[in-house]
């Protein structure tokens, strides 16, 4: 498969997008205290990728997560890609039940982006062709 320029852009631009997984502590304040804290996982996926996976999507029709992932997103433009948020709990007294949680959807998300760019990456070096010889 021949890539555009643009193709390239969206899957290996300079700025971006990577796909990536963040896990992040998001604090809200609420007046003059905290009201609530959560442990969140945020997924980006660049937007070559996202696209090639959705146009395919029925190749991964018995993969729930990633029919999670392509249903759930916004495109944040270049930089971002496409981007969703995994998982979202709010942490009681540091709840470490929690962050076992939110770290185990790391893991499963990374798993996910790694079989989507897998197989992103078989299509682009799958040839346009086959000469056959007999």
């Amino acid at each position: 498969m021949n890539l555009t320029q643009k193709q390239r852009n969206e899957l290996w631009g300079e700025n971006g997008p990577y796909s990536e997984i963040k896990l992040s502590i998001e604090t809200r304040i609420l007046d003059d205290t905290v009201s609530r804290i959560f442990a969140v996982v945020e997924t980006n996926i660049n937007p070559f990728t996202y696209r090639m996976i959705k146009k395919n999507r029925k190749e991964f029709k018995d993969d729930e997560i990633i029919q999670q992932l392509l249903d759930h997103v916004d495109y944040r433009g270049q930089e971002h890609g496409y981007v969703t948020c995994a998982f979202r709990a709010q942490l009681i007294d540091g709840d470490q039940d929690i962050m076992d949680k939110a770290q185990e959807c790391v893991e499963y998300t990374k798993e996910t982006l790694i079989k989507m760019h897998k197989y992103v990456m078989k299509m682009i070096n799958k040839p346009a062709f086959v000469i056959r010889v007999d």
